[in-house]
């Protein structure tokens, strides 16, 4: 049985993978600009570039680093709608609500939470009536969908990523 069939190391996303202070520098500037080259970083954080691409590397392989993607500026990109879709679910439905939740065009992110809704998601859409649509015959046509409750975002507040050298 490996690690991951185990539950335990890494891949089970129980257990903190250490990390020392250049590893939380490391994070803290891929957090920044996800693709800043080897060499650069390297230096931005006084190693070798040999060291940063092993760093990296394990980085990778203990799945402290998921991938490497672009963050977007939903407005611009013409998702200037958005709201967060809190969710009632039957005891037992929360698995095939997730699934279909991400299934959902404009469906950013999806979170099973504790307290007086089941699932927070995170939808952006190009605009009220899209929102509408997706809440109301999307949503709540999913199978163990009590109810939904839509909170509107008017702003946000984008930080580069949270603080690794901290």
């Amino acid at each position: 049985m490996s690690e991951k069939d185990s539950g335990s190391g890494p891949a089970s996303g129980r257990t903190a993978v250490p990390l020392d202070d250049i590893d939380r520098q490391i994070l803290s500037r891929l957090l920044e600009d996800g693709r800043v080259s080897v060499r650069a970083l390297a230096e931005q954080v006084h190693i070798s570039r040999a060291n940063a691409y092993t760093r990296i590397g394990r980085l990778v392989a203990e799945e402290v680093i998921s991938g490497f993607t672009a963050r977007l500026n939903p407005k611009r990109a013409g998702l200037g709608t958005s709201a967060y879709v809190t969710v009632t679910s039957e005891q037992k439905a929360w698995r095939d609500i997730s699934r279909e939740l991400r299934e959902i065009p404009y469906v950013e992110h999806v979170a099973l939470v504790g307290g007086d809704f089941d699932v927070l998601v995170l939808v952006r859409t190009p605009d009220n009536e899209t929102l509408r649509h997706i809440v109301l015959e999307r949503v709540q046509a999913i199978a163990g969908v009590r109810s939904t409750r839509t909170w509107l975002v008017f702003d946000e507040v984008r930080g580069p990523g949270a603080d690794w050298t901290a």
